[in-house]
C-alpha cells in the first residue's frame, strides 16, 4: 500500500464503488460540502440593508453556537440580547444616520408620534428580507460548492444544497420555538454602551409616560366633541350665526398633543379665529420651529403674542405661517375685531427670574394702554389686548374692555377696578412635555371659547373647556354669562343734600 500513488490510496480508503464504506464517505462529503457552502453563501449574500426609522442598518445571519441577537453601533459598542437559541445569530449593525430623517425628528417633536410603530415595522420587514435572502444565499452557496467538488455528479451537488437548506430551516425552527421577546429588558452592553442602561431607563420612562398621556388625550378630545352637543343646547345663552367665536389658548409649551385639542375644538365649535397668549415654544430654538407648522392647517387666523419661553426666532416662524398674526405693538384687525398686543419683554426659557422683569412687564402694559387711548381718541377703539403675563393688566385697566393673558398656568377671570375684564388662561399644553419628567404630572388642559357680538364687538359669554391631565379621563365644559359672572359695577349715587 505504501508504494501506491496518493490518489489510489484515497480511493482505497473510500472503498470500492457501491461499497458501504464508499456510501458513508459520500454522505460525509455531502454534509461537509453542504455546511461549508451554507457558511460561504451567508458570508457572500446573507446581508440586507434596511432603513430602520432614521437609521440605515445592515441585518445579517451567521452561524453561532449560542444563537441570540446583537445591535452593533460602531464605534460605541454592542448591545447583546439573548433572544433565541439555535445555530444562527442575528446582527443588526447601524451603518449611518439618515441626516434628513434625523433632522426632521429633531426639529419636529410631533414627528416622534408613531416613531416606535415605524421602527417596529421597519425591523420586521428587514428581518423577513434577511431570512429570505440568507436562505437563498446559503442554498446557492452549497449548490455552487457541490458542483465544484463533485464535478458533473448532480445528485451529490443537489444533496449538498438540501443539507444547507435543512440547516437554515431547522435552525430557524429552533429560533422560533425558543424566541423570547421579553429578553430585550435584560440586554448586555459592550464598549462605550456599557454606561447606557441609566440613560435608556430614563428615556423609557418618558416615552412610556407620554404614550399613556397621548392615549388619554385621544379619549379626551373625543369627549370634547360629544360635550359640544350638550353645550349647544344650554338655554342660558345661544350664540347665533353672526356671533364671533374666538378660541383662547395659551402656554402650549411644544406639547404635540395640544394640536389635537385645538383642532377638535376649532372644528366642533365652528371657531372663527384662535388667540394664543404665548409660550408656544419651550426654549425658543430654531429646532422647535417645525412644531408651529400645524398653525397653517387650522383653517382660521391664529393671533399670537410672544411669551417668555418664545424667542425672536419663534416670533418670525409664527409670522411666516400663512394665517399667523403676530401682535407686536401695532393694532391688527382680525375677523372684525381690533387687537392690540406686545410680546413679553423677558426671554427666560430656563425659568430663571429676571430682577428687572416686573418693571419691564409694567412698562409694556403702560405702552399698550397709551396706544389704546390714542386709538380710541382717533375713533378706532381697541376691542381687546393680548399679553403673555397678566401682571401687566392692571396698567391697561380702563383702556380696553378685555385683556387676554397666560403665563401663570392658572385660569382666572376677573373684572378689574377700572371695568376691564381680564381673562387669564391656564395651559393648553398641560405645562408641556417637561411635566412628564421625573415623575411629574401635567396640569389639566384648558381652553376657552369666547362668544362676541359682531355689532357691538363685546363679550357676551364663554365656554371654559377643561380636559384631565395624565391618568385622568375627564372633560368638562362650563358656560358662563358675562352679565351674570362678572357684572358691571353699578354707578355710584351721589348723596342728595337735604
Amino acid at each position: 500500500m505504501s508504494g501506491r500513488p496518493v490518489g489510489e490510496r484515497w480511493d482505497w480508503l473510500r472503498g470500492g464503488a457501491g461499497s458501504r464504506r464508499r456510501r458513508g464517505w459520500l454522505v460525509a462529503e455531502v454534509a461537509v460540502v453542504g455546511l461549508v457552502g451554507c457558511w460561504l453563501g451567508l458570508l457572500a449574500g446573507g446581508r440586507v440593508g434596511a432603513a430602520v426609522g432614521p437609521l440605515q442598518a445592515e441585518l445579517s445571519i451567521a452561524p453561532s453556537l449560542r444563537g441570540g441577537s446583537e445591535v452593533a453601533i460602531p464605534p460605541l459598542g454592542r448591545l447583546l440580547v439573548d433572544t433565541h437559541d439555535g445555530p444562527w445569530h442575528l446582527t443588526t449593525e447601524v451603518v449611518r444616520i439618515n441626516a434628513a430623517d434625523a433632522r426632521r425628528i429633531f426639529a419636529d417633536p410631533a414627528a416622534v408620534n408613531g416613531l416606535g410603530e415605524r421602527v417596529t415595522a421597519d425591523l420586521r420587514s428587514g428581518l423577513v428580507d434577511v431570512i429570505v435572502r440568507s436562505t437563498v444565499a446559503a442554498t446557492v452557496g452549497a449548490l455552487v460548492l457541490g458542483v465544484m467538488v463533485f464535478r458533473r455528479r448532480w445528485r451529490p451537488a443537489l444533496a449538498a444544497g438540501a443539507v444547507s437548506l435543512s440547516a437554515i430551516v431547522g435552525g430557524g425552527a429552533v429560533a422560533a420555538a425558543t424566541w423570547n421577546p421579553a429578553s430585550i429588558n435584560q440586554p448586555r452592553y459592550q464598549g462605550l454602551l456599557a454606561s447606557a442602561p441609566t440613560v435608556v431607563g430614563d428615556a423609557q420612562d418618558i416615552v412610556a409616560d407620554f404614550a399613556k398621556y397621548e392615549g388619554q388625550l385621544a379619549k379626551l378630545v373625543t369627549n370634547v366633541s360629544r360635550l359640544y352637543d350638550v353645550t349647544s343646547a344650554l338655554p342660558a345663552y345661544r350664540p347665533d350665526s353672526s356671533t364671533i367665536r374666538l378660541l383662547f389658548v395659551s402656554d402650549l409649551h411644544i406639547n404635540p398633543a395640544a394640536w389635537n385639542v385645538i383642532r377638535s375644538i376649532t372644528d366642533q365649535f365652528d371657531v372663527d379665529l384662535i388667540v394664543d397668549a404665548g409660550d408656544i415654544s419651550d426654549h425658543g430654538t430654531a429646532a422647535e420651529n417645525a412644531y408651529l407648522d400645524p398653525i397653517a392647517t387650522l383653517g382660521v387666523p391664529y393671533v399670537w403674542v410672544r411669551g417668555n419661553h418664545d424667542s425672536a426666532i419663534t416670533q418670525a416662524a409664527v409670522a411666516s405661517q400663512p394665517n399667523g398674526v403676530v401682535l407686536d405693538g401695532q393694532p391688527q384687525v382680525v375677523a372684525g375685531l381690533r387687537f392690540l398686543g406686545a410680546g413679553d419683554p423677558r426671554f427666560t426659557p430656563d425659568n430663571s427670574t429676571d430682577e428687572v422683569a416686573p418693571a419691564s412687564v409694567s412698562q409694556v402694559g403702560l405702552g399698550l394702554a397709551s396706544t389704546a387711548q390714542r386709538l380710541a381718541s382717533a375713533g378706532e377703539p381697541v376691542d381687546m389686548v393680548v399679553i403673555h403675563d397678566g401682571d401687566a393688566a392692571s396698567e391697561i385697566d380702563g383702556s380696553v374692555p378685555l385683556v387676554l393673558s397666560g403665563h401663570h398656568h392658572e385660569r382666572t377671570q376677573v373684572r378689574l377696578p377700572g371695568g376691564t375684564v381680564q381673562f387669564e388662561q391656564g395651559t393648553t399644553g398641560g405645562s408641556g412635555l417637561r411635566a412628564l419628567q421625573r415623575n411629574g404630572k401635567p396640569k389639566s388642559i384648558t381652553a376657552s371659547v369666547l362668544y362676541i357680538d359682531r355689532e357691538t364687538r363685546s363679550l357676551q359669554a364663554w365656554d371654559d373647556i377643561t380636559l384631565g391631565g395624565l391618568g385622568v379621563v375627564s372633560a368638562t365644559i362650563e358656560r358662563r354669562i358675562l352679565a351674570e359672572q362678572l357684572p358691571e359695577p353699578e354707578p355710584a349715587v351721589s348723596p342728595v343734600s337735604q
